[in-house]
Order: structure tokens, then C-alpha cells, then sequence
């Protein structure tokens, strides 16, 4: 912002009248052709600009300090959402370890696990395998892969072939 004076009109005489005490720009030395001093602009801080400054500067500070206040907020609500996740995750894990303490509670899967120990039945015989006995072949009896009374499996290929040609044998 600057500030200048205005300077009387050239065309204005000064009045002859006054008295002869010099004017305080002579006592300076100041030679009246030289402009002087409230001719410059001023150049400084004014109670406007420190007034302006301090308003920025505390608009800043609210801006800053609220945008802590959410972030945060919104750090919370992540933390309450995952909660609620794991909440539900562990309702899911507890409704399934109470299935299957209903299940362990129940007469049949006693006695399954009794026999395992041989405290069977009285008629029953406790039987085990031998420590060095091999392992079940993959077509024996009661094994995973055949079903008891269930036909062989056929590929579709050989079937259509058997539909076509005949039986092989």
C-alpha cells in the first residue's frame, strides 16, 4: 500500500506575509527543488497487514487443527469396521466350535471313541494293526476309492466304444 502526498499545484505562489523565520526544510539544508520525505510511498508493516497476518494465520491453525479432528475420526471409524469384522468372524467361529461340542456330546461319537480305545461293546472284539503292518492298498475292501456292491467306474470314451464295437473281452 502506498501513501503519497499530494504537491500544491505549481501555479500557487506562497504568500509573502508569513514571517521570515525559515521553513524547516531550510534549517535541514534541504534545498526546495529536492523532494522531501512525505513524498515516498511508506513502506512498512501497518496494523492492517499485522491484523491481515494474524487472521491467515489463525484461519491456517483452524483449517490444520480440524483437519487432525477428522483424520482421526476417520482412523476410528476403519478400527470400529474391522472390529465389526472380526466380531463377525468370531461369531462365525464360535457357532461352529458349539456345533461341534454338540456333536462330541452326543452318545454315538462317545462310543465311536471309546472303541478306539478298545472299550467297546461286550461282544465286540478290540482289534489293531500291527505297528509294522503296510498300508491298505487303494482297491482293498472298505477303501476310499471303491464303494461296497458299486459297479467299476467306466470312462464315457469306453463306454461308447463298448456301445459301438461290442464288449472288448
Amino acid at each position: 500500500m502506498l501513501r503519497r502526498t499530494s504537491q500544491p499545484p505549481p501555479d500557487d505562489a506562497p504568500d509573502a506575509h508569513d514571517d521570515p523565520t525559515p521553513a524547516p526544510a531550510d534549517v535541514l539544508g534541504v534545498r526546495p527543488s529536492e523532494p522531501g520525505l512525505a513524498a515516498l510511498p511508506i513502506v512498512g508493516i501497518t496494523r492492517r497487514r499485522v491484523a491481515a497476518a494474524l487472521g491467515v494465520l489463525l484461519a491456517a491453525w483452524i483449517v490444520i487443527v480440524f483437519a487432525r479432528q477428522v483424520s482421526e475420526a476417520a482412523a476410528a471409524t476403519g478400527r470400529a469396521e474391522a472390529m465389526v469384522a472380526s466380531n463377525a468372524a468370531k461369531q462365525v467361529e464360535i457357532a461352529g466350535l458349539e456345533r461341534e461340542l454338540d456333536d462330541i456330546g452326543q452318545a454315538r461319537f462317545v462310543l465311536q471313541q471309546a472303541r478306539g480305545y478298545g472299550l467297546g461293546g461286550p461282544r465286540e472284539i478290540a482289534f489293531t494293526l500291527g505297528a509294522g503292518a503296510p498300508p491298505l492298498g487303494a482297491d482293498a475292501p472298505g477303501s476310499a476309492a471303491l464303494r461296497v456292491g458299486a459297479p467299476p467306474s467306466v470312462s464315457p470314451l469306453e463306454r461308447w466304444l463298448t456301445l459301438l464295437f461290442g464288449p472288448g473281452d
